[in-house]
């Protein structure tokens, strides 16, 4: 594996293309720190200090994006759902469907322009929603509809930002952008689960036996998880295909065998996004419309 690193990384196209993904990385990192304006920070610490359910799954994806109320707290979700709702579409409109089957390349950009528009009207409902449901909670220094206009306008400015940083690295970078951008918003909470880890282990200032055997049982369970997981999604049932004896020219073709390879998970990660976010949208309605925590987690665990 490495040598196969060693080798990519002397070609000049691929060198340009990596640090050309680093940087758009770069500058998702930054825009997870820079807070929306008109939020106060004390109030902010305090009401996102004990995040649960919802908003920590909302967090752990972008990165803890949502937790500073950064200009990149809605992450890209808003550009999945919009693109697996076109896609869901094109199965019962025709006119989508021949697009999408019949359009080619100029199909695909129509199709790639309607996700585009639809993700703009699902991040706007998104960012007010958002505003709507922490407006009581005391982190805006002056809640009224000049904030509300600048935070909701923030959210969606953020959103579309993700969309283009994710179309740039698919395009003149590495490829997969949008899976990029997830990956790298939940893999930048690693040095914090590390710093607990350490602390696990560490006790009072001694290595703890116990605070050791839990670490590193949570270790190999994460070793485990990703193995399965890379194991699933590169498992494949090769379907035998033979064809028959025929004639090219004056010569007699002899029968060849082959296989048509059917990936195990070939959806990908895709129906898990779509799921958490699908899962999520009830309880963001619910802490609109319902101000009492007690009643709204009584309805959460009747649904569940």
């Amino acid at each position: 594996m490495f040598k196969t690193i060693k080798n990519a990384l002397k070609t000049q196209e691929i060198r340009k293309k990596l640090i050309y993904t680093l940087v758009l990385i770069v500058v998702f990192r930054l825009g997870c720190f820079i807070t929306i304006p008109g939020v106060d920070a004390f109030a902010l610490n305090e009401a996102m200090g004990s995040s649960n359910g919802v908003a920590g799954l909302i967090n752990i994806i972008s990165g803890g994006a949502f937790s500073r109320f950064s200009i990149f707290a809605m992450t890209i979700s808003p550009y999945i759902t919009a693109s697996i709702v076109i896609q869901l579409l094109a199965m019962v409109i025709p006119s989508l469907e021949r697009l999408a089957k019949e359009g080619g390349e100029e199909g695909r950009q129509k199709m790639n322009k309607y996700t585009k528009m639809l993700t703009i009207v699902l991040a706007i409902v998104e960012g007010l929603g958002i505003y709507l449901s922490y407006r009581s909670s005391g982190i805006f220094i002056e809640p009224g509809f000049l904030t509300g206009f600048i935070v909701t306008l923030s959210l969606v400015a953020g959103t579309a930002l993700l969309m283009w940083l994710g179309e740039q690295i698919t395009n003149k970078g590495i490829g997969n952008g949008i899976s990029i951008i997830i990956f790298i918003g939940i893999v930048s909470g690693l040095p914090s689960v590390v710093t607990t880890l350490w602390n696990l282990m560490m006790g009072t200032g001694l290595f703890s036996t116990t605070g050791l055997l839990i670490a590193l049982g949570i270790i190999i369970g994460a070793i485990v998880l990703v193995a399965g997981v890379v194991f699933v999604q590169t498992a494949e049932r090769r379907v035998p295909v033979q064809y028959a004896k025929k004639v090219q020219g004056r010569k007699m073709v002899g029968a060849q065998n082959t296989h048509i390879p059917l990936k195990l998970a070939m959806a990908g990660v895709m129906p898990v996004i779509f799921a958490s976010s699908f899962m999520t949208f009830p309880a963001m309605i619910l802490q609109i419309f319902i101000k009492d925590i007690a009643t709204r987690e009584w309805i959460l665990g009747r649904s569940i």
